[in-house]
Formats: C-alpha cells, sequence, structure tokens
C-alpha cells in the first residue's frame, strides 16, 4: 500500500471514529479506546503530512539551487 493510500485509509477511519464517538452510543470503555485508536491514528497522519512537507520543501530548495532562484 502506497503512503498516500495508507493516508486516505486513516483519514477515513479517523472520520468514522469521530462519528461513533460523536454519536453517544457507545460505552465509557468503548470511547477510550476508540479515542486512544483516532490518537494514534491522528499522530501518524501528521507525520506522514510532515514526510511530505519536507519532500516539499527539499524538491523546491533543489529547484531554486538549479535555477539560481531566491
Amino acid at each position: 500500500m502506497s503512503e498516500t493510500q495508507g493516508f486516505e485509509k486513516a483519514i477515513t477511519e479517523l472520520e468514522q471514529i469521530t462519528a461513533r464517538l460523536e454519536s453517544g452510543e457507545l460505552s465509557l470503555e468503548e470511547s477510550i479506546a476508540l479515542f486512544e485508536k483516532g490518537v494514534k491514528l491522528s499522530t501518524e497522519c501528521r507525520a506522514t503530512l510532515e514526510n511530505a512537507r519536507q519532500k516539499i520543501l527539499s524538491i523546491t530548495d533543489t529547484k531554486e539551487e538549479q535555477t539560481g532562484d531566491v
């Protein structure tokens, strides 16, 4: 699975978790477990986005160095 597919899957799962938590139909234990899973997915998504940001900055810096733009 590509990084993009993993990111998209994680976002979809986060949306589902949010909907379930907002429904108010879960027990406290279920809510806590889902919340923990959501935090983990959120952390993974942030890391993926940061990685993408770093790649973009690297590409941009390389292009600027090649063209002499600042």
